[in-house]
C-alpha cells in the first residue's frame, strides 16, 4: 500500500501543478497568438485530464475480486495508464503538430511574447518541482537502478506515466520557450511554428514510449525482477521446501499472484504436506505483502 500512496501523491503533485500551468498558459496562449504556447497550453490541459484518470485507475484497481473477475480488477489501472498515453499522444502531440503546420502555412507575430516567456518560466520552475516530486516517490522504491532500467521495469504504470508527462512537459517548455525567443529575436514568426512542431514530435515520442511499457503491463508481466529474486531465495530458505521447481509470478496493478511449484520435504503423509504448504504460504504473504493470490503445487520433479 506504500506504494500506492506514493503514486497518489505523484499524482497530486502532478496535478497540482498542471491545473495552475494550463490556466496561465490558456491565457498566454489567447493572449500572444503564439502556436507554441496554444500547443502548450493543449499539453498541460491534457495532463491535467491525464491526472483525473490515472486517479480513477487507482480507485478501480481497488474493487475486490468477484465471480466474474477473480483475480480482481487490479489492471484497470494498466487500462487507464493506456488511455492516458492514448490522450497525451492525440490531444497533446498530434494536436500540436496540426497547429505548427497550420501556423507556417499562416504565420503570423505573436503578440506581446515576452509575456508568453514570463509564463513559461513560471510553468518551468512548477513543473521542474512535479518531476521532482515523482522522482522522490520513484527513488523509495528498494533497488538500485538507472532511470531507464527503472522505466523498463517498473510495474507502476501510473507513476511511469506521471515521470513520462513531468519529462515530456519541461522539454516541451524549453521548445516553447526557445521558439519564442527566437521569434523574438528575428521577428520571424517561422520559428515559433517550427516550435510548435517540435513540442508534438516530442509528445509523440513520449506517448508511444509510455505506451509500449503500459501495453506490455495490459498483457501481462512478471513482478519485477528484483521482486522476483526475492521470492525465489525466500521459498528456497524455508525450512518445509526441499527444492523451488519453478516460480511464476503476475502483476495485478498493486496486487500480485505467485504459483510455485516445489518438491516439499516432509512428504511422508498428505495431512503434514499441506501444513507445512500451509505455513509457507502464510509466511510468504506476511514477508510480501502484496502477494494477494498464491498457488502451490507439490511435486517430486520439474
Amino acid at each position: 500500500m506504500s506504494h500506492a500512496n506514493g503514486s497518489v501523491r505523484a499524482i497530486f503533485y502532478a496535478l497540482g501543478a498542471n491545473l495552475g500551468i494550463a490556466l496561465a498558459k490558456s491565457f498566454a496562449a489567447w493572449y500572444t497568438k503564439s502556436g507554441a504556447m496554444l500547443a502548450e497550453a493543449a499539453h498541460s490541459i491534457a495532463d491535467s485530464a491525464n491526472q483525473l484518470l490515472l486517479l480513477v485507475g487507482l480507485k478501480r484497481a481497488k474493487l475486490p475480486a468477484s465471480d466474474e473477475h477473480p483475480l480482481g480488477y487490479g489492471k484497470a489501472l494498466y487500462f487507464w495508464s493506456f488511455i492516458v498515453a492514448l490522450m497525451l499522444f492525440t490531444a497533446g502531440g498530434i494536436f500540436s503538430i496540426y497547429e505548427g503546420v497550420n501556423k507556417l502555412a499562416h504565420p503570423a507575430m505573436p503578440v506581446a511574447p515576452w509575456v508568453a516567456v514570463g509564463i513559461l518560466l513560471i510553468s518551468l520552475l512548477l513543473e521542474t518541482g512535479s518531476l521532482k516530486g515523482a522522482m522522490s516517490e520513484m527513488k523509495k522504491i528498494p533497488g538500485r537502478r538507472s532511470f531507464f532500467t527503472w522505466f523498463r521495469t517498473s510495474r507502476q504504470s501510473e507513476l511511469i506515466v506521471v515521470v513520462g508527462e513531468d519529462i515530456a512537459a519541461i522539454l516541451g517548455l524549453l521548445l516553447a520557450l526557445l521558439a519564442v525567443l527566437a521569434t523574438i529575436l528575428t521577428a520571424n514568426p517561422v520559428f515559433d511554428a517550427l516550435g510548435t512542431i517540435a513540442i508534438g514530435v516530442v509528445l509523440v515520442f513520449v506517448a508511444l514510449a509510455v505506451g509500449i511499457e503500459v501495453k506490455s503491463l495490459l498483457i501481462g508481466e512478471s513482478a519485477d525482477p528484483e521482486t522476483v529474486e526475492a521470492l525465489r531465495v525466500f521459498l528456497a530458505a524455508q525450512p518445509e521446501i526441499e527444492q523451488v521447481y519453478s516460480l511464476i509470478t503476475l502483476q495485478l496493478g498493486l496486487q500480485l499472484m505467485v504459483s510455485v511449484k516445489a518438491r516439499m520435504k516432509d512428504m511422508d503423509t498428505a495431512v503434514h504436506m499441506i501444513e507445512d504448504i500451509n505455513r509457507v504460504e502464510a509466511a510468504l504473504k506476511r514477508e510480501f505483502p502484496q502477494v494477494r493470490w498464491s498457488f502451490f503445487e507439490p511435486d517430486i520433479c520439474d
